[in-house]
């Protein structure tokens, strides 16, 4: 399916864990290796996608909400990666929570975020980060210094709302005064982002990078810099503004 007229888009909602960050695979594999697991972060990023579409179906019990999905997700990276579930991962997984609970695990930010954000904003698009998350995501997006391109940020756990709920988008489109019309939501699992991009009116992207999704019936693009392309006009030269990057530490 072909990408949104690019006339006709005023808003772009963006999710936020696997969009604008992924998980620190090297924290992972740290806290593996320290309970005796044997992991490299290359080969859990890797399978990282494959985990993620065995994942993304329509809820069920015991899966329906982001929580719940969250530690699953995990438990099936791991086995795409080749790695045993055993009492050894269990703790390690549960140490990898707790730090997550307190300064959230998606901390890596892909090369091409920054620029496609500055391409989005130089093409006079209004910004939104519509996202389930654990009520760190404010701070995560401050902390690493993309919190400035985004007009409102929705973290679900602030919310008491998470996707697939239309309401989420809703309330998105509210704060920036835009309406689904003429608003556009890019994520990267259909259950979740498509579906509940869909139940608010707004037309869905699914940033599908493995290409897992061939049969999709929505548009896909496999990276943010395919997508800004798209709604940057051809004869405009790429924007020098850049957001900051986060301070050392």
């Amino acid at each position: 399916m072909s990408l949104p007229d690019p006339a006709s888009v005023r808003t772009l909602l963006l999710d936020a864990g696997g969009v604008l960050v992924k998980p620190s695979f090297a924290r992972v594999a740290e806290a593996l290796r320290a309970r005796g697991v044997d992991a490299e972060p290359a080969a859990l990023a890797a399978a990282e996608p494959r985990a993620k579409k065995a994942l993304d179906r329509p809820p069920s019990p015991g899966l329906s909400t982001d929580k719940e999905r969250g530690w699953h997700y995990f438990n099936l990276v791991l086995e795409q990666a080749g790695i045993a579930r055993s009492p050894a991962t269990d703790a390690a997984l549960v140490d990898v929570k707790a730090w997550h609970d307190r300064h959230n695990l998606w901390e890596d930010v892909p090369t091409d975020v920054r620029p496609s954000l500055a391409r989005f904003r130089a093409a006079g698009l209004r910004l939104a980060v519509v996202s389930n998350a654990n009520g760190t995501l404010r701070l995560l997006l401050e902390r690493l210094g993309l919190a400035p391109a985004f007009d409102v940020i929705l973290d679900s756990a602030e919310e008491g709302v998470e996707k697939p709920d239309a309401r989420l988008f809703r309330r998105a489109l509210e704060r920036l005064g835009g309406d689904a019309a003429t608003a556009v939501h890019v994520g990267d699992i259909y259950h979740v982002d498509v579906v509940g991009a869909r139940a608010a009116g707004v037309r869905p992207v699914l940033l599908d990078e493995a290409g897992l999704y061939p049969d999709a019936d929505c548009p896909r693009v496999r990276s943010l810099t395919e997508l800004a392309g798209h709604f940057e006009p051809a004869h405009r030269r790429e924007p020098t503004f850049l957001l900051n990057s986060p301070p050392a530490r």
